[in-house]
């Protein structure tokens, strides 16, 4: 029981560390890269619809995107949703591609990013400490309908902590790592 407690709180754990990672790929920084787009929605024939599925991304340097529609009525709807996102481009469509060149980003804006990666990284350590709540009233409960030894559930509640501490180090070298981009110039 208390393996079971502990494996689901990992699994759950390990998923809020690979949410941020994700999350801080969708944070721009100077470089291009594909997962900034991932969050696009652009609107076709009335559906919602992610950019990925509509186009094709090339990153030819770095600080330029070509983005190739498979469908070319929809180059209009694409280059609306790209300039109404939050990535502050202004794509161009020259009849064959949308060309995205990415203005390099000033300090300011550096710093907001790194102000919403450290929101991301919160929000990431207080879903580990949930998780890590969540296992523990278990935990107790099992000591408390007399399911598993004392003993056993102490060693359960130290080796949870040992978890908790493992992926909010992780979150935070994360965090440390998109900081240091973000920064770099």
């Amino acid at each position: 029981m208390i393996d079971d407690i502990l494996l689901e709180a990992e699994e759950q754990m390990s998923k809020a560390v690979d949410f941020t990672r994700e999350e801080f790929g969708n944070i721009r920084t100077g470089r291009a890269n594909a997962a900034m787009f991932e969050s696009i929605l652009v609107d076709y024939y009335g559906a919602p619809t992610p950019l990925q599925q509509l186009a094709g991304l090339t990153i030819p340097e770095a600080r330029m995107v070509l983005i190739n529609p498979y469908d070319r009525g929809a180059t209009d709807a694409i280059v609306r949703a790209l300039r109404e996102s939050d990535l502050g481009v202004n794509p161009t469509d020259d009849g064959q591609h949308i060309r995205v060149a990415l203005p390099i980003l000033t300090e300011e804006r550096r710093k907001e990013y790194v102000k919403l990666a450290k929101t991301k990284a919160e929000d990431a350590r207080i879903s580990v400490r949930h998780e890590r709540r969540k296992a523990m009233d278990a935990l107790n409960k099992l000591k408390k309908d007399g399911d598993e030894g004392e003993d056993a559930v102490e060693r359960g509640e130290k080796e949870l902590e040992g978890l908790t501490k493992k992926y909010v180090e992780l979150i935070d070298e994360l965090l440390d790592a998109k900081e240091t981009d973000l920064l770099e110039i």
